[in-house]
Formats: structure tokens, C-alpha cells, sequence
């Protein structure tokens, strides 16, 4: 394998940025094992507890619920404190989650402890900062892609053990073992990852923003554009929220869903004002250009993570299920195959980031979106009467384009701004879980094959949204350091 300093990456090459590429990589993939280690066990969960579908359905909602705000409060602290503090404490406090998960007797107990675990999807938002100070422009890609791929995997390596593990520990209670056992690794990893990493190279800069509360915006329609992007984020709950509420599942009384829908309103228009705290100067007189970019990168970077990442979680939330009912599987075989969806993250992640490093950002985002359009809409053609092998080939490759498109939105989100990475990357992750609650609330009242089309038709629009509005990074993102000085930092 060629040098690093020709763009490629030597893996078994172990310098300070490889070394911290893999000990990040191995804490995202421990962070989705722990998110996603209900989904190949909610059979089991099911029986054991009684549960009804629309139940069993809410479980998977809920399970991506939260990670909407957390990617954005997760993407403020670790601008802020630093993606080794950040990532040590989550991992920590998820393995308490996982404990309580495993210990639920009723649906109310697990339907909260679900929710809040939903806050360990955010770590993916730390550790695209991480590999951002680490890695040049040339290789952010591949890197990235590395990243996110393999962490990623972390779903599919869930689907593909934890069944198995439950097994061996055998009885009703085998899954709750198997549940527990992800919170032991999470909590034992935590004191790894704080005690072997370092947020930047020695002798680099930490950049942090000027400010708190919102990211920064460059101009009066940025500003505009901010306030609408953000709105999304608080219909997503609004919508989980009418899902529990008295004219669905009734988890929630009238009164409380009212209070909810209030509360909402309440932040959304709280967020408003902080955003307008920060960057109420751009009305008065022009930022300078030194300290500008384009809003409008980030909103197209959020629906391409709609469509790509949402789609997945949504699918790989609800294929183990989807396979075992549809072509009569056991547990543990089911399990195995759906993984196929998440197994192709080892490669298909890593790929989008090293294409779009070869041969353009906005060119590769635009034939990936092609690509996973056509996948879903092959994938709506799954039904008993299919070969089984044929549909699992269908699955793999509709997953390719998928994750490929994942690795190439975040080939792009840290030559955004540096100084506000974590932020933009915590607003492009949370719109991944917007897709997440949006495809799974959609599934929940369709059949899967209408809701591959739906996941379709979005992904459609967003590509045409992509070739329109996106605009390749060139030259260099300036940023000032404490001294005055400015540093260039190159995106091409």
C-alpha cells in the first residue's frame, strides 16, 4: 500500500493519526453494537413481554428518537471540550442504559430506557471531528469513510452475534444477557478511548467557534435558511409525539401530548432566538469574507443524510423482522441475513469517501443518489416468492449505494468551516435521524414495500436538490487563530 503522503492511507502503518483512526473507529462501532442491540432481539423481546406490533414498532422509533437533538448538543461539545472527553463520557453513560434496557419488565419501563438510548447514536458526530484534525483534505475522505464505515458496522456485527449470545445463555431472559453484555463493553472501552487518544496532533490548533448556543451564518439569507432547516428537527419529535399520543398508541394522555406539542413549539422558537443571538450582526453590516461560506452546503448536506443514513437506520431497524416474516425464518438466520443491509459498511463507506477524494465531491453524491434510488425501488420487489438468495443480493447492493452515499456527504461536511465541524456535522447527523423517524412512522402505516418507495421517491428529490444547489469545495477555508493570524486550511 503507498504512503500516506500520496492521498492513500497505510492501515498497518501505526503513526499517531492511524493509531487514532482505529482507536475511533472501534468506539463508533461500539456505540452502534450498543444502539442497535435490540433490533435483532426484538423477537425474543416480543414474546417475553407481550408486546403488539404497533408496540414493537414504536420500540424502533423511539430507539432514533433522541439522537436528533443529540447529534446537535453532542456537536456543541465536542467543539468545546474535545472529541476524547465527549466520546469517553457517552460510551460511560450508555452502558448504564444498556443495563436498565436489560432489566425492563413492561413496555412503559423499555419504551423509556430505549429513548434514552438513543443518545449513543450522537457519538458518530465526535468522531467526524476527530478525523478532521487528524487528516489532510486529500485523505478526509477515505478517512472519514473508514470512520463511519466500519463504525457503522457496529449494527450488523449486533445483528449477527447477539442472537447467537442470547442463545448461549439460553431462556426467556437469553436476551437480556446478551443486551447487558453490550453495556460491559461500552463502559470498558470508555476508559480505553480516554486514556489513547489525543484531540489533535502535537503542536496543531484546536479550533473552537467564537461562539455558542448556534452555528455561525455568513449573510441575511443564510440566516433564513438556518431558521427553516432547523424547523425539521422539531417536527420530527412532533411527529413521534403524535405517534404516542391518545389517537395512536395512547402511551400519552391528551393533556400531556398537548404540553409536549407546546414545549416543542417553545425550543423551536428559543433556538430561533439564540441563532439570532449570534448572528443578528449579519442585518447590520457584512461579515467579512474571511469568515464566510455558504449555508445552503449544509442544507443540501442534511437532506442527502436524510435519505441516506435515515434510510438506513430505518431498514436495518426494521429488516431482521422484515426477512423472518416474510420468508418464515428462525431468529438467529434472519438476523444473519438482514446484516447484509450493514455488512457492506466495511467497504461501501469507506468507497464514497475515496471517490469522491479521486474524483469530486458533488459528482460522486449525485450517481450515489442515482444509485440508491434505483436500489430502493428494487428492494419495494421483495416479497415470499422471491429466491432468498436473490433477495439478500438486492439487499447488499441497495446497501452499497446507501453507505457509499454516507461516505461521500461526509467526504464534504469537514471542509465546510473547520472551527464549527462539530456543529455541522452534529445538524447533518440529526437530519439522518429526521429520515430515521420520518421512514419509520411511515412504516408503521404501509406495507415495507410501499415504504422502500417512499425512501425512493425521497432520495430522488434530494439528488435533483444536490445537482442544482451543492458547489464543489475549492481552494482553501480560512480560520483565525487566537493571536490574530490567519491559517488556510485546504479543501481541494
Amino acid at each position: 500500500m503507498a504512503k500516506s503522503e500520496s492521498g492513500r492511507l497505510n492501515l498497518f502503518r501505526l503513526e499517531p493519526k492511524i493509531k487514532t483512526l482505529h482507536f475511533t473507529w472501534i468506539a463508533f462501532f461500539i456505540s452502534f453494537y450498543v444502539w442497535f442491540n435490540h433490533a435483532p432481539l426484538l423477537a425474543s423481546i416480543r414474546d417475553t413481554l407481550g408486546l403488539s406490533p404497533q408496540e414493537v414498532k414504536t420500540l424502533l422509533i423511539l430507539n432514533v428518537a433522541l439522537t436528533i437533538p443529540a447529534r446537535i448538543v453532542i456537536g456543541m461539545l465536542v467543539d468545546r471540550f474535545g472529541p476524547r472527553i465527549t466520546y469517553s463520557a457517552l460510551l460511560a453513560i450508555s452502558s448504564v442504559l444498556c443495563f436498565m434496557f436489560a432489566l425492563s419488565t413492561d413496555f412503559e419501563t423499555m419504551a423509556l430506557t430505549r429513548f434514552l438510548l438513543g443518545f449513543v447514536g450522537a457519538g458518530f458526530v465526535i468522531g467526524i471531528r476527530m478525523v478532521s484534525e487528524w487528516f489532510p483534505a486529500r485523505q478526509v475522505g477515505v478517512a472519514e469513510g473508514i470512520y463511519g464505515g466500519w463504525g457503522n458496522f457496529g449494527s450488523a456485527a449486533a445483528a449477527m452475534s447477539l442472537p447467537t449470545i442470547a442463545l448461549f445463555f439460553g431462556g426467556d431472559d437469553g436476551w437480556r444477557y446478551a443486551v447487558a453484555m453490550t453495556g460491559v463493553i461500552a463502559l470498558i472501552y470508555s476508559i480505553v478511548y480516554f486514556f489513547s487518544v489525543s484531540d489533535t496532533p502535537k503542536g496543531s490548533t484546536y479550533f473552537k467557534p467564537k461562539k455558542t448556543g448556534a452555528m455561525e451564518v455568513s449573510s441575511p439569507a443564510d440566516f433564513v435558511l438556518y431558521v427553516i432547516m432547523k424547523a425539521p428537527l422539531f417536527l420530527a419529535l412532533a411527529v413521534l409525539n403524535w405517534k404516542l399520543g391518545p389517537t395512536n398508541l395512547a402511551m400519552f394522555s391528551g393533556l400531556v401530548t398537548n404540553i409536549i406539542y407546546a414545549v416543542l413549539l417553545a425550543l423551536y422558537f428559543y433556538q430561533i432566538y439564540h441563532i439570532y443571538r449570534i448572528n443578528g450582526h449579519v442585518f447590520k453590516e457584512p461579515v467579512p469574507e474571511i469568515e464566510r461560506y455558504k449555508f445552503r452546503q449544509v442544507a443540501v448536506l442534511d437532506l442527502a443524510y436524510l435519505v441516506t443514513f435515515g434510510s438506513e437506520l430505518a431498514v436495518v431497524s426494521m429488516l431482521p423482522l422484515f426477512f423472518k416474516d416474510t420468508f418464515g425464518l428462525d431468529q438467529a438466520t434472519a438476523g444473519l441475513l438482514a446484516a447484509g443491509f450493514a455488512f457492506m459498511n466495511l467497504v461501501a463507506r469507506p468507497s464514497g469517501g475515496l471517490i469522491s477524494d479521486r474524483f469530486g465531491r458533488k459528482k460522486t453524491l449525485v450517481v450515489l443518489l442515482g444509485g440508491l434510488t434505483i436500489g430502493y425501488i428494487a428492494m419495494s420487489m421483495i416479497g415470499s416468492t422471491l429466491w432468498l438468495p436473490l433477495a439478500v443480493l438486492i439487499t447488499m447492493a441497495c446497501s452499497f449505494f446507501v453507505q457509499a452515499g454516507e461516505g461521500a456527504v461526509f467526504a464534504m461536511v469537514p471542509l465546510v468551516k473547520r472551527r464549527m465541524t462539530g456543529q455541522i456535522a452534529g445538524m447533518v447527523g440529526a437530519y439522518g435521524n429526521v429520515g430515521a423517524v420520518t421512514f419509520l412512522t411511515v412504516f408503521s402505516f404501509v406495507s415495507p414495500q410501499i415504504f422502500f418507495l417512499v425512501i425512493a421517491g425521497a432520495a430522488l428529490v434530494t439528488l435533483v436538490a444536490t445537482a442544482i444547489f451543492l458547489e464543489e469545495p475549492e481552494g482553501h477555508m480560512a480560520e483565525v487563530m487566537e493571536d490574530g493570524s490567519v491559517q488556510l486550511i485546504d479543501v481541494t
